[in-house]
Parts: structure tokens; C-alpha cells; sequence
């Protein structure tokens, strides 16, 4: 039996009833299933910022012990850091092993991203696959691998050692960002430049630098903070005058559970939240997730 009656004009009219239930039946999916989603993804993000938080809040503990929620607040343990020439030695430690890595892998990276743009087919592919390897490569193993060969030059346990070390993680995800924000720029205008008469060096300082300076940014942000947050290499490489922040926290806690811990980790987090903040200021935060 059909759902459709006859019209004057001779044709059919099909019944209205069923089609706004159908409408709002799939406007009530989409609904629940936007619901849903943004659930999971508050899940997700609660999950990762919980570990942030515990950590904040026992490093303004009254106590000495490791407790949560801390049982009151204070200051002491901030103040018993910035008295401690141990952890105020690791944080430099941390500083310039951080300033030589970002410095080292930005140019290396962009070194190799300019490189690969002028190749191309099967040599591409061999460099890429080359730039990402140390990124495969465990801690554990590329640690001990440095700790020998440095050893043949007596670099072990100084800043040398210790910025290479991070460099072999930084440069691949430097190289990537770099490359990337690359393939969004005109290479005419490169070669442009060079048939002007300028050198390599004033083409790409004067052209391309400044169409790829969110890109050049944002492989130094990321180089900065891989080797704030560095540990198991570092473990290898440093020595008792070039302990970074996170090597001086594993050794501490190997013994108990140190307040200082929590206050160095609070202090890492915001320097990292610092560091994104500066970037998205300068480089616009929509740039700066685009270009990493």
C-alpha cells in the first residue's frame, strides 16, 4: 500500500510525515556523536594533565613528604632549589646544553632540508629515510654507542658530548619541520635571487629566511625543548660537572622520594609552556602548529 496520494494535478504527493522523523533522528546522531567525541577527547587530555597536576601540587607541599592533595602549601622547597648550588648547577647545565642543541640542530636541519629540495626520485627518499633513523634508534643504545666513540676523542662527560647527544634527536625533527615549511615556498624566487647575483648565503638570508622564519622557529622550539627534556642519553654521556636537571632528578630519586623533584618538574613544565607561548607569539600559534 503506497504512502503517496493523488494531487489535483494529476500527479502523486508523497507523505511529509516520514521525512522530518528521519531528519530529526540523524540531527540527534550527529549530536550524540559530537557529545561523544568531545567526552573522549576531554578523557584523553584529563588522563595527560593529571601526572602535570599532582606533580604542581606536591612541589608547594608544607611537608617533606610526597603527598596528595599536600596537606598545606608553601614556598620552602623553592626556596631550598634556588639555595642549592647542586640543582642551581644542573639547571645551567641544562641552559647551555639546551642553547648549543638548538643552535647546532636548527642549522643542521635546515642545512638538509635546503639539500633535499634540490634532489629528488630515489635519492629523496634514501636522505629521508636517512634523517629519521636516529629517531628508531633506542636511547639506550645510541647512549652507550657515544659514550665509546666520544671516549677515543676524551670528550665524554663534557657540554660536547652532551649537545651532540641531543642533537641526534633534534636534528631529525628539525629537518622535518624545516622541510616542511620549504615545500610551501616558491623556489623561484631563490633562484631569482641567485641569477640577480647574490651569494647562497644573501639568498637565503634576505629570501628565503624570511618566507620560512615560522618553520626556522618552530625547529628551534622543538630542538630547545627535546633536549631540556632529554634523560636516558644524558645518562651516558654526563659527568658530575655536566648533569642535566633530568639525570640530578633520577639520581634523587633513586634514594627517596626528594620534594625537589617536584619543584624542578614544575619548573621544566613551565618552561616549556614559556617557550610554546613565546612561539605562538611570534609566529602566530595557527603558523606554529601548521609549520610542527
Amino acid at each position: 500500500m503506497s504512502d503517496s496520494t493523488p494531487r489535483t494535478d494529476g500527479g502523486t504527493e508523497t507523505g511529509t510525515g516520514k521525512a522530518p522523523a528521519a531528519g530529526r533522528r540523524l540531527v540527534g546522531g550527529a549530536a550524540v556523536g559530537r557529545w561523544l567525541f568531545r567526552a573522549g577527547v576531554g578523557a584523553v587530555f584529563a588522563f595527560l594533565l593529571a601526572p602535570i597536576a599532582v606533580v604542581v601540587a606536591t612541589s608547594f607541599a608544607e611537608t617533606g613528604s610526597l603527598t596528595f592533595p599536600p596537606k598545606g602549601l608553601s614556598l620552602q622547597w623553592y626556596g631550598e632549589f634556588l639555595g642549592s648550588s647542586r640543582w642551581r648547577r644542573a639547571a645551567l647545565n641544562s641552559l647551555i646544553a639546551a642553547g648549543g642543541t638548538t643552535v647546532l640542530a636548527t642549522v643542521a636541519g635546515t642545512t638538509a632540508a635546503l639539500g633535499v629540495s634540490d634532489l629528488g626520485g630515489s635519492r629523496e627518499a634514501a636522505v629521508l629515510g636517512l634523517a629519521v633513523l636516529p629517531l628508531l634508534v633506542p636511547g639506550v643504545v645510541l647512549g652507550s654507542s657515544l659514550l665509546v666513540f666520544l671516549g677515543e676523542f676524551d670528550l665524554q662527560q663534557t657540554y660536547t658530548a652532551v649537545v651532540a647527544a641531543h642533537s641526534l634527536w633534534a636534528t631529525p625533527l628539525a629537518f622535518s619541520v624545516v622541510r616542511a615549511a620549504l615545500s610551501r615556498f616558491d623556489p623561484r624566487l631563490r633562484e631569482a635571487a641567485l641569477d640577480l647575483g647574490a651569494s647562497p648565503f644573501r639568498a637565503f638570508f634576505e629570501v628565503v629566511a624570511p618566507n620560512i622564519r615560522s618553520g626556522l622557529f618552530a625547529a628551534a622550539l622543538i630542538a630547545f625543548v627535546v633536549s631540556l627534556q632529554e634523560f636516558i642519553m644524558t645518562l651516558f654521556v654526563s659527568g658530575p660537572d655536566t648533569r642535566t636537571v633530568p639525570v640530578l632528578a633520577w639520581n634523587s630519586l633513586r634514594g627517596s622520594l626528594d620534594p625537589l623533584v617536584s619543584v624542578v618538574s614544575t619548573l621544566l613544565v613551565a618552561a616549556v609552556v614559556v617557550a610554546v607561548a613565546v612561539g605562538a607569539a611570534v609566529a602566530g600559534l595557527e603558523r606554529l602548529a601548521t609549520d610542527t
